[in-house]
């Protein structure tokens, strides 16, 4: 489809999480992070390989105890994709996490404690090339900084991050990614760009706690959309109270509505009136179901008219217009046959995959 506008990316420092690249050229990452009992080894696997499944690049997973970490070492050995460990205040258990295979440390330097226990984690991420990731977020900021501001603010925000790239700077640790959450969206905006002028590293995006599945995809849609918009943004995470492959499907729409990233596929679809010549609404959310498995990037067009759908379809590679007494099926923007209402899904379906193993045959 035709683009307006290329989004020119802020550049930054590549690091990388396992063999994921993130910053630099690579393309923007997609990750979720798992809500099974880290120590239940089989429920966390599962977990991962169906967030894999849906496409994601890193998963993220809560270390908070040793056993936890245990667990972990255990969990990195089951599956192969990069894995981040969150962990908070005990040093003891990113040294152990990294031991154990781990791709990326999630980790506040300045909540670790003394400084022989930050620079012992440092250098052990040093040794084994594993980069850090800071996550400041509007929910935990220090006590100081809260009495200093009254209340969370991007200010806030970017101060706390600053004190914690410090450390790093001073144990000349370079190889870290940020990230700078809070639940308002203009909040979190602000404080990305603010820091975003300030550092070389690459930024992992996050609207934090945002909600529900629909009310937590329009804050995340919204707020990572608009610093997407601005080239920020080198990783990106859509938080939502609901299942994390659902995470990973609202992440890659996002991206493909940008036009920065491709996978599956870009359904265009009319939100269907009294002119339509088919069920719309059914027929998209059933062709979305049997496509799920589709990983390659492609352009499909379903509208219930004549109105827009020629226009529609001549875009895309498959396309769908509706129409009296037949529905015309178009191929590369061109019309090709004719289909009737009880053929449509599977004349759809088998049209899409006939594309994309012709494509591959090239």
């Amino acid at each position: 489809m035709r683009k307006e506008i290329t989004i020119k990316r802020r550049p930054t420092r590549q690091i990388y999480v396992g063999n994921v690249p993130v910053g630099g050229d690579a393309p923007i990452a997609v990750q979720s992070m798992t809500n099974t009992d880290t120590c239940d080894v089989d429920a966390t696997v599962a977990q991962i390989q169906a967030i894999q499944k849906a496409g994601a690049d890193i998963v993220r997973v809560s270390v908070p105890t040793q056993d936890a970490a245990e667990a972990f070492g255990k969990i990195k050995k089951l599956v192969d994709i990069p894995l981040v460990a969150d962990i908070h205040f005990d040093y003891k258990i990113a040294l152990r996490v990294a031991e154990l295979g781990v791709d990326c440390l999630r980790i506040n330097p300045g909540n670790i404690g003394r400084e022989d226990r930050v620079r012992a984690v440092v250098d052990s991420a040093r040794d084994k090339n594993i980069p850090i990731r800071i996550g400041v977020n509007a929910g935990s900021l220090e006590k100081d900084l809260q009495k200093k501001y009254g209340e969370p603010t991007s200010d806030a925000l970017v101060e706390s991050a600053l004190r914690h790239i410090d450390i790093l700077d001073k144990l000349d640790f370079p190889d870290f990614k940020i990230s700078l959450k809070a639940s308002e969206i203009f909040m979190t905006v602000m404080a990305y760009r603010k820091l975003a002028d300030q550092i070389e590293q690459p930024l992992h995006l996050g609207i934090t706690e945002a909600g529900g599945f629909r009310s937590g995809t329009v804050k995340s849609a919204i707020g990572l959309g608009m610093l997407l918009m601005e080239g920020i943004g080198d990783t990106i995470r859509v938080s939502l109270a609901a299942d994390p492959v659902q995470e990973i499907k609202v992440g890659f729409d996002i991206l493909k509505s940008l036009h920065l990233r491709q996978k599956g596929v870009n359904l265009v679809a009319c939100p269907s009136c009294s002119r339509q010549n088919f069920d719309v609404i059914k027929t998209v959310n059933e062709l979305e179901n049997r496509l799920e498995d589709i990983i390659e990037p492609i352009d499909v067009a379903v509208i219930g008219c004549i109105v827009n759908g020629p226009g529609e379809a001549k875009e895309v590679q498959v396309g769908l217009t509706g129409g009296t007494p037949n529905n015309l099926m178009y191929i590369d923007g061109k019309p090709h046959h004719k289909v009737q209402n009880e053929q449509l899904l599977d004349e759809l379906e088998k049209n899409i995959r006939e594309q994309l193993a012709a494509r591959q045959q090239d």
